[in-house]
């Protein structure tokens, strides 16, 4: 959760997971809607007695009674006909004396997701709200719906679809799992069953409660199914492989489930995508006996990325899981928030996935991690390899998770001296120099930055077409400053052309034919 420091009150400035309300006739019927917001989201602060100035500065107004002001909040917060549920305890909500006003600190912290949606004044379907840059907003049905699905200990994909029989399942996708199994566990238990047994046996396959027929779980249908069939019980249901080698190139290779030309369930899917993915990898010459291991960290990083980018998917959710492989990174985005929350995923330790029955099948032929430290080891191959921190970011309307694996290196610090006599020296008189290199080090840093978000932009729009500035500030974390800034570079350098006016100006590259003047 956020930590607010009294003493950096005049650095703050609001964003998603800090709000200001003037509050000096009361309690604001907005501070209910921030409270749910934050709840549904990353967890926030929400300040009592205190205004933003035009410049994004605060200044405080004050309470009229804090006493009275923070009785009356725990009252309302523990009544259920104004909230669903009371996330907080004594210590998070505290009032501090600044001048001769006074201010409330409200701590929101981030709901489980047994506890979504927390919603306002008795109504689930109006009463939701979820946070962005601009502040709260509504939640779409198909968004409560979304929460809904997860707070159940049995997730979406054990379901036991009554309108399929098990000769949907592709034969040719059950015995490609089945010669994986037995590859990488040879002499299962499982290993010589019947192959309607052994769907049930894996979770590919469940019983109905009325009459006991054997029919398909959603999981067992994502990964044998074909994706004709899978569409008619998952309409949204999307996978997308692109491979940008040339950022003035769409695309230099494309995988997509509804080509036709493959059966595009999960299984196939993972197996095309993993192996283009690591194609370029360095394989160390090692043997085991005779037997050559071309697996390493790496190797293993990815896979375990891949794997969680899957059991994490909301196959209801639209834009379907999408990986790109760019030049110097990867990219999977999946539809999604963090089951667990993006804080305690990155700290491991707690498996929570959004499709239990699809990690087993996955875990069977020994793929993907049950103790919920893969995202952490896969922090560790990279720090290891000295590459730039992994990047996970979370979306909302619609959810979405992404992740971002770069392989560039970190800028290393460069050290003085190469004994003491020089350290000694260079503490004595070269203050000057050292502050120069830093100077040279950070133009170089910066100018490397520059040259990165620029070539992000340029797959960003190769990607899509088009794009606006804003949605291109949302997927790069920057500021619409620093973006107008990066589009007027690439503008003169003819990388890309600007195509409409105002609001509605989007960007395409130079000769895309993506610009239609209307």
């Amino acid at each position: 959760m956020m930590d607010f420091d009294i003493r950096k009150f005049d650095e703050y400035r609001e964003d998603n997971r800090l709000e200001v309300k003037k509050a000096r006739g009361g309690l604001p019927n907005s501070l209910w809607e921030s409270y749910s917001a934050m709840a549904n989201c990353y967890g926030g602060i929400i300040i009592l007695g205190v205004v933003e100035n035009p410049d994004g500065s605060f200044y405080t107004t004050g309470l009229q009674d804090a006493a009275k002001m923070k009785k009356e909040f725990w009252d309302c917060i523990n009544n259920r006909n104004k909230t669903s549920i009371n996330l907080l305890m004594d210590k998070d909500v505290v009032t501090y004396e600044m001048g001769d006003d006074v201010i409330m600190v409200i701590h929101v912290p981030r709901a489980g997701r047994e506890q979504k949606p927390v919603y306002i004044n008795g109504d689930m379907w109006s009463g939701t709200f979820r946070r962005n840059w601009e502040g709260d907003y509504h939640c779409t049905p198909s968004e409560i719906r979304a929460m809904l699905r997860d707070e159940p200990e049995n997730t979406m994909d054990m379901m036991v679809l009554e309108e399929f029989t098990l000769a949907d399942l592709n034969d040719e996708a059950v015995q490609g799992y089945r010669n994986y199994h037995s590859a990488v566990r040879p002499g299962h238990v499982w290993e010589k069953l019947p192959r309607d047994e052994y769907l049930e046996k894996i979770g590919a396959a469940g019983r109905l409660k009325e009459s006991g027929e054997l029919r398909p779980t959603a999981a067992g249908l994502l990964m044998f199914g074909e994706e004709y069939r899978i569409v008619r019980h998952f309409p949204d249901y999307f996978l997308d492989f692109r491979e940008i080698l040339d950022p003035a190139i769409r695309w230099t290779d494309r995988i997509q489930s509804s080509s036709g030309d493959w059966t595009g369930n999960l299984f196939d899917f993972f197996f095309r995508v993993y192996n283009k993915l690591t194609r370029d990898f360095e394989k160390p010459f090692a043997l085991d006996g005779v037997t050559r291991i071309e697996d390493t960290p790496v190797h293993k990083a990815v896979r375990e990325a891949l794997a969680n980018c899957i059991v994490n998917t909301d196959f209801y959710q639209p834009r379907g899981i999408v990986i790109l492989k760019e030049r110097d990174r990867i990219v999977m985005q999946n539809p999604g928030s963090i089951r667990t929350g993006k804080a305690q995923m990155l700290r491991g330790g707690i498996s929570d996935p959004r499709n239990k029955a699809i990690m087993k099948m996955l875990n069977l032929i020994s793929i993907g991690e049950r103790a919920g430290s893969g995202v952490p080891d896969i922090y560790s191959v990279w720090a290891e390899k000295g590459w730039k921190n992994p990047i996970v970011e979370e979306q909302y309307g619609p959810d979405r998770t992404i992740l971002t694996l770069a392989f560039i290196e970190k800028q290393a610090e460069k050290t003085s001296g190469k004994n003491k006599r020089k350290k000694q020296a260079e503490k004595a008189s070269g203050k000057s120099k050292r502050k120069k290199q830093a100077e040279t080090t950070k133009r170089n840093s910066q100018a490397a930055k520059t040259i990165g978000n620029k070539q992000s932009i340029l797959a960003f729009i190769a990607e899509n077409g088009s794009a606006g500035s804003a949605d291109m500030a949302e997927h790069l974390g920057l500021s619409q400053a620093r973006i107008r800034a990066l589009l007027s570079e690439l503008v003169e350098d003819k990388k890309i052309e600007p195509c409409g006016n105002g609001r509605t100006r989007k960007y395409v590259l130079i000769n895309s034919n993506n610009c239609i003047q209307k």
